[in-house]
């Protein structure tokens, strides 16, 4: 009787998937979105437990600018998000740990290890050439497009101190205005659910270190469960000329692609959620690279915003003054990049292409950029 009870109801949802193929594929991307940003919150979370306070000695350590580029990665590879780094180096300019000449190094090498995320994410699809291909390629230019901007700026900023001179003109401007806090809505819904599986598995466990990994493992679990099935979805609605309201509309052109990126990352205060989400759209084959670029461009200058705030509720001048130097180093970037936009997507095209011959060249990539050798670098040069 239950077999037959079962069979009527697997029967009717055929049949409805049949009728409504977009609403049921429209139900499990939301439902899969969610535990897309919640293994986001859970990896933060659970690094963030044996990782912060390494990255606040990390911070402590140096006087060298060119060391602190690379604890600046270190640091954000280390808690997956700039908005942290950035927001401690803000705290520690405040409290007169650092000064404003090191503390810009370590925001520059933050926007380069805040892009590990979003690489990340594109390595559930490794098995499907073709979409890890358009994955991994969306993925890079973001880290590209970084690197670029410090080997230009980066020189620029040690000779001169152009960035600490200007952002220090803004710094003065803004004296006398408070901070706001903005409602983070991707939070709300998941820094609940994350504390409680934390909270579980540290009563289950014990407060050893066994319980950080696990929550680690159930993060990076979420996300190729998640990630996997999102871009299934988003096949189905491609099919439903969802590509064309995408072109038509979010992404039709450079500013409104940038607006788009800038916007969403205020709106969840993370541009690695943010960069991460178009991964699986790339993958799909939902949006090009020359449509993401922009995208990305406008994410880094939407998530200063965060230390900005930070900054502004210290009322101290020399916090400001760094969380300013963030947005005007991602600005010079923008200024410098976005007409040479050519150079970036074509060095992410060419190594994704060169990627999909070897499947251990991307972890090895993620790897030695983001922890091999900032840390050969913080060791032997400081």
């Amino acid at each position: 009787m239950t077999i037959y009870f079962l069979n009527g109801k697997m029967q009717k949802l055929k049949i409805l998937y049949n009728k409504h193929p977009n609403l049921i594929a429209g139900i499990k991307l939301a439902f899969f979105l969610y535990l897309f940003f919640l293994s986001l919150q859970l990896m933060g979370d659970s690094m963030k437990l044996f990782g912060k306070e390494f990255a606040n000695t990390l911070i402590q350590t140096t006087s060298n600018p060119f060391v602190g580029l690379f604890i600046g990665i270190l640091a954000t590879s280390i808690v997956q998000s700039s908005s942290s780094t950035t927001s401690i180096v803000v705290g520690m300019v405040a409290g007169g740990v650092l000064n404003i000449h090191n503390a810009i190094p370590i925001i520059m090498g933050a926007n380069i290890g805040t892009s590990i995320t979003n690489t990340i994410a594109s390595l559930p699809q490794i098995n499907r050439s073709n979409e890890f291909r358009r994955a991994f390629a969306a993925a890079t230019v973001h880290d590209f497009f970084n690197f670029l901007a410090v080997i230009v700026l980066f020189p620029l900023q040690v000779a001169t101190n152009f960035l600490g001179i200007a952002s220090e003109v803004l710094a003065n401007s803004f004296q006398n205005v408070g901070g706001l806090n903005f409602l983070n809505p991707v939070k709300t819904i998941t820094k609940p659910v994350s504390n409680y599986i934390i909270l579980q598995l540290k009563l289950g466990i014990g407060e050893g270190i066994l319980y950080k990994w696990i929550a680690l493992a159930i993060a990076l679990i979420f996300l190729f469960f998640a990630l996997k099935n999102m871009t299934d979805s988003l096949k189905i609605l491609i099919m439903s000329k969802a590509k064309a309201w995408f072109d038509q509309f979010l992404f039709k052109t450079t500013p409104r692609a940038m607006i788009v990126g800038l916007l969403l990352t205020v709106l969840v205060q993370s541009s690695s959620i943010t960069t991460s989400l178009v991964v699986p759209m790339a993958g799909a084959g939902l949006l090009t690279l020359v449509q993401i670029f922009p995208y990305t461009l406008g994410a880094n200058v939407g998530t200063t915003i965060t230390a900005i705030l930070a900054a502004l509720v210290t009322g101290n001048i020399a916090a400001v003054t760094v969380a300013f130097a963030h947005l005007l180093f991602n600005i010079g970037g923008i200024i410098i990049w976005l007409p040479l936009k050519i150079v970036p997507i074509a060095m992410a095209q060419k190594f994704a292409e060169y990627s999909i011959k070897n499947k251990l060249i991307p972890v090895a990539y993620i790897v030695i950029l983001f922890f091999v050798i900032p840390i050969l670098v913080i060791y032997f040069v400081n």
